[in-house]
Formats: C-alpha cells, sequence, structure tokens
C-alpha cells in the first residue's frame, strides 16, 4: 500500500522538492495551492499526499486522535512507517535527496512532518514547516539530532484545536536542541495566516539553497 499524491513539476531540472501534508479530515487537495505560494517560481518538484486513513467525520487522516499532542500509538506508527516509504519512494523515483527536501504540513500533517524530519533514523531533510501542530509523544517514537536543522513554526494565539502551547513547546525545545527555528504566532484561531506565506516562502528558498 502507498499513499495517493498528487504532484506539481518544476520548471525545468529542480533544485529539491517540497511535500506538504494536510490537516485532520481533508485530503491531498487542501495544502495543494500552497505549493505556488511558497515556491513561487517552480524550482522545486512539489508534491502532496493523502493520509491513509479514512475515519468520522470523513476525510482522511494521518492518526486517531485521542489526546491533542499524544497521537493513538497503533495508527500513528502504521501510518507512520507508510509515510515514510512513500517519501523515500517518491524522491528515489525523481531522483532527489532527502537533504533537497522541505518537509511541511498544517495540524495533524505537521505532526508528520515533525516525525518525518526528526525521527531517530530518519534521512535528515532540508527543513521541516509546522503550521498549527506539535511534536508527537508516542510509545516507542523517539526524536533524532535536530542541532543546525531550519525549522518553521507558525501558530494562532487563539486555535481552540491545537493550543498555542503547543507551538511554543515545539519553538522552545527546537531551538534548545540546536535547530534554527523561526517562529510566528499569529493573532487567529486554527489556521494558516496568509500573512506568514511570503516569510515562508523566502524560508523555503533559504532552506534548499536556491535563493537567486
Amino acid at each position: 500500500m502507498s499513499l495517493a499524491e498528487r504532484i506539481r513539476p518544476a520548471q525545468g531540472s529542480p533544485d529539491g522538492a517540497l511535500v506538504l501534508f494536510h490537516g485532520r479530515g481533508t485530503d491531498e487537495n487542501d495544502l495543494f495551492p500552497l505549493l505556488d505560494l511558497l515556491d513561487p517560481e517552480q524550482r522545486l518538484l512539489g508534491a502532496t499526499a493523502r493520509g491513509p486513513l479514512s475515519l468520522p467525520p470523513g476525510g482522511a487522516h494521518w492518526y486517531v486522535v485521542k489526546q491533542v499532542g499524544f497521537p493513538d500509538r497503533e495508527t500513528f506508527q502504521s501510518t507512520y512507517a507508510l509515510t515514510g516509504d512513500w517519501l523515500d519512494e517518491f524522491l528515489a523515483r525523481h531522483g532527489l535527496d532527502p537533504e533537497q527536501t522541505v518537509l511541511g504540513g498544517f495540524s495533524q500533517g505537521g505532526v508528520m512532518s515533525y516525525a518525518l524530519g526528526l525521527g531517530a533514523g530518519r534521512p535528515r531533510p532540508a527543513g521541516i514547516m509546522a503550521l498549527s501542530s506539535f511534536i508527537p509523544a508516542v510509545e516507542g517514537f523517539e526524536l533524532g539530532d535536530a542541532s543546525g536543522l531550519p525549522v518553521a513554526i507558525g501558530h494562532g494565539t487563539y486555535d481552540p484545536v491545537i493550543g498555542v502551547e503547543f507551538g511554543r513547546a515545539a519553538r522552545d525545545r527546537l531551538t534548545e536542541a540546536g535547530a534554527e527555528v523561526i517562529y510566528r504566532e499569529s493573532p487567529m484561531p486554527h489556521a494558516i495566516d496568509p500573512g506568514f506565506l511570503p516569510d515562508l516562502a523566502d524560508w523555503v528558498s533559504r532552506a534548499v539553497g536556491t535563493r537567486a
């Protein structure tokens, strides 16, 4: 089993990849428009993937939610393995390396970006972008070295779904671990701040070394 995916080609030979993971209850189409906003010159191969689980109230999911911050172990571990295999195959298929790849996502998708970019034994990416999200705490899941890793975090101060304290905790934990963290807190609920996107586009470009 693999993941359904949607691809946005680069203009010419790609300098790397930008892979985005959607939030709970949507699909690979939800964040697809962000690929052009985050990589307007289309220097990167863009991709979005669909979570493998179909759960109430509908749409695709990455894991079962029992407590915010603590994904259900069984479904998380299964999805983590499956999505890691998909990501590795996707990059190999297109002749790209993990260190050329920015992983990003919103809500549950940000959790998967953290997991795939920081999980012990996983290849190190060019950067991680997590919006309205958290670093997962799951029995048996361990984090690897974050030293020097570019990480961009955005969170709504008034987020009623994943409280802003999770964004702040990720910022503090990764900063202490030596990651190169940029953090934006916006006066909004559980959503992506459009005003943060131009800064994120610059950050993506720097992370993969494609600044003109």
